[in-house]
Order: C-alpha cells, then sequence, then structure tokens
C-alpha cells in the first residue's frame, strides 16, 4: 500500500529526503505528461518537470495542504511549461512538432490528427494528451489536475467533439461515440 502524499510531506519536511524521493518517483511521469500537453515536446517536457521537482523542494515549506502535494506540484509544472512555451515559441511554432500515438496508418489522416489535437485550447488538449498519450486514468488524472473524475470526463468530452469537428472539417469521417 502506498503512504499517502501527506504523510510523505510531512516526513521530507522533518528532514527525509528519501519521502521526497518517494513522491518524486510518483509523480514524475505524470509532470512529464503535464508538461508535454503543453509545450508539445518531450525533451522539454522533461526539463520542465525536473525543474517542477526543483522548485517543489524549495518551496516545500510553503505547501499549506500537504495532502494536495499532487495538484500543487502539478500546478508549478503548469506553470513552468507555460512559461517554457513562450520561451520556445518565440523562437519558433511548436504546434506542429507535436506528435500523438500513432493508431491510423494513413499518414493524411494522422497529421490531420495532430493538428486537431493542437488546436485544443490548452486545458483540453492537456486531458487527451494525458489520457491517450499517457494513458493515464482517471483517478490518476484527478490527483494530478486537483479536478473530479466527472470535469475530467466532461472535459474529454469536450475535446471529443472539437477533434470529430475539426476531423469532418478536414473530410474524414468519424465514427459517432
Amino acid at each position: 500500500m502506498q503512504e499517502a502524499d501527506e504523510i510523505l510531506v510531512r516526513q521530507a519536511l522533518a528532514g527525509d529526503t528519501g519521502s521526497f524521493a518517494r513522491l518524486c518517483e510518483r509523480y514524475y511521469p505524470a509532470l512529464v505528461a503535464t508538461a508535454h500537453a503543453v509545450v508539445l515536446d518531450g525533451h522539454t517536457a522533461e526539463d520542465v518537470a525536473q525543474e517542477a521537482i526543483t522548485q517543489a523542494v524549495w518551496r516545500l515549506p510553503s505547501l499549506r495542504r500537504p495532502e494536495r502535494f499532487g495538484p500543487w506540484i502539478g500546478a508549478i509544472c503548469r506553470n513552468l511549461a507555460r512559461d517554457a512555451l513562450r520561451d520556445v515559441c518565440r523562437r519558433r511554432k511548436l504546434a506542429q512538432t507535436y506528435t500523438p500515438v500513432e493508431r491510423e496508418s494513413d499518414p493524411e489522416q494522422s497529421a490531420a490528427l495532430k493538428e486537431a489535437v493542437a488546436s485544443l485550447p490548452e486545458h483540453l488538449r492537456q486531458i487527451v494528451v494525458l489520457r491517450y498519450s499517457n494513458e493515464l486514468t482517471y483517478a490518476q488524472m484527478s490527483q494530478l489536475l486537483g479536478l473530479s473524475e466527472q470535469a475530467i470526463n466532461g472535459r474529454l468530452r469536450r475535446a471529443k467533439k472539437r477533434i470529430a469537428r475539426f476531423m469532418q472539417g478536414k473530410g474524414f469521417e468519424v465514427e459517432s461515440a
């Protein structure tokens, strides 16, 4: 059984570095996924996730509700990812470099799907990437984002509808869900 975040945070604040390491191991994949949903680049996402952990180390004493460690570090990561995206976007357009999990063999359809996902607002794109590219469960996304599973489900449904409309607009047949 996993130790609760609250216990690990309190132990880390008391000087137990192993407790913070366990929190990092627990959240690192989700942090990378969160950053990737924003910056749309795997290497940059890993850099952002590592920076989020570094900042969390320094800011941990300011965490008022240790049981909310997941949403707290997730917010740090999202903010850092937005900063990184602004920096990178000054140099190039990242939306074209996004590569979702390939499920179709048709390159034209795959390109349209990439474009559809990249065109989503960040809060919807994040849910799609976390769910389908990183295969997080609703419970994992809920813990990371601090949203209810119902809110995640609603965002995912809205994202799917937007993607379907986009794909139909590009002339692709879309199965109704």
